[in-house]
């Protein structure tokens, strides 16, 4: 039984409508050979056969070698957040056996928000602030903890990052109004070529609105930007989103849908709004942009379509799944994040 290596364009990859098929593909279902056919409407039927590369580290080949069960259905919401709220909990354990730190909850601009703290942090880096917006689809908070705790330490920056109000109770534009609220509240202390705009996933989604936002508002930009795994188009589906699901060639896949649209973030606006979909607006004139992603990153194409400004990078790494870099026991990831944390401490006015 072979699968076609598509997936309906929606962001929420957990939560999204699956298809009928409730039983996980079997050994013996499965493809052993490489076929490929062309529809009429030039839509690519395809299945591969795709070993663990050799390119990557050990540990990045045991992710990558770990079987998935692709049946539906998908997780209720309730239990997406718990299992995420579990998660976090020990990935904030694991980062911070890496890298010490002090984290402080409290609410900036009537916004809730993790104010981390690495230990050792200089003085001459007192003035500068690193602010993230945390990824897990709109819909939970995945990445508040993954995303700040390595980046304050290995950029000896703080970071505070926001928690801003989740869909679909709270659909855009509400994470891009709190997180404007907080970078407004932030320009009251810091300098702007002091403050650096990150996030993965929904997070960097979220960036690249932001900015659009803060552009449009005439507000000053910040020194620099992170876009680690996003998109600027929800209109239109990246060719990634056809082949990759969230962990990569593992787990469900859903042939796509170019009349549907999973509304729980976007709600009833326009999917080509400027702030919603920046690749719509005018991108010239922000800040300098770092871009990371992997090759089977489900996010790749949109990543790449976004790839657009001034003075942008493009860090794209191999056969690794959406977001590795939240995990600490991937080499890969130590140096992803490495890399994120240079770019930012380069970009900020010394």
């Amino acid at each position: 039984m072979s699968r076609f290596m598509t997936v309906v364009f929606a962001l929420f990859v957990s939560t999204a409508l699956f298809a009928q098929q409730q039983h996980p593909t079997t050994a013996a279902q499965a493809p052993n050979s490489d076929t490929s056919y062309i529809d009429a409407q030039g839509t690519a039927h395809v299945t591969r056969i795709v070993p663990v590369p050799q390119t990557v580290s050990p540990e990045a080949q045991k992710v990558i070698a770990r079987a998935e069960p692709d049946q539906g259905p998908p997780q209720p919401l309730p239990e997406r957040r718990r299992l995420t709220d579990e998660y976090t909990a020990r990935a904030r354990v694991e980062w911070t056996k890496l890298c010490p730190n002090t984290i402080a909850d409290t609410v900036i601009a009537g916004v809730p928000v993790h104010i981390v703290t690495p230990d050792g942090l200089p003085d001459a880096n007192r003035d500068k602030v690193l602010l993230n917006l945390h990824g897990g689809g709109f819909n939970s908070d995945s990445g508040s903890y993954t995303e700040s705790i390595p980046i304050a330490s290995y950029a000896r920056i703080k970071v505070v990052a926001v928690l801003y109000r989740l869909a679909p109770e709270h659909p855009f534009p509400a994470a891009v109004d709190d997180s404007i609220s907080v970078y407004k509240e932030l320009l009251k202390t810091y300098k702007p070529d002091h403050i650096v705009i990150y996030g993965t996933s929904a997070g960097a989604i979220l960036t690249a609105e932001v900015a659009a936002r803060i552009k449009q508002l005439g507000l000053p930009l910040p020194a620099a930007l992170g876009i680690f795994s996003g998109l600027g188009d929800f209109a239109r589906a990246g060719d990634s989103m056809a082949l990759y699901a969230l962990r990569g060639f593992a787990g469900h896949l859903d042939p796509p849908n170019p009349l549907e649209h999973d509304t729980a973030y976007t709600a009833s606006t326009d999917l080509k709004d400027p702030v919603l979909s920046p690749i719509y607006g005018d991108l010239h004139g922000l800040p300098p942009t770092l871009f990371i992603t992997s090759g089977r990153d489900l996010l790749l194409s949109g990543t790449v379509n976004l790839n657009a400004g001034v003075d942008a990078h493009l860090v794209v790494y191999d056969a690794l799944a959406h977001a590795f870099w939240y995990d600490p026991k991937l080499p890969e990831a130590i140096e992803a994040n490495h890399i994120m944390a240079e770019f930012f401490v380069k970009h900020l006015v010394q």
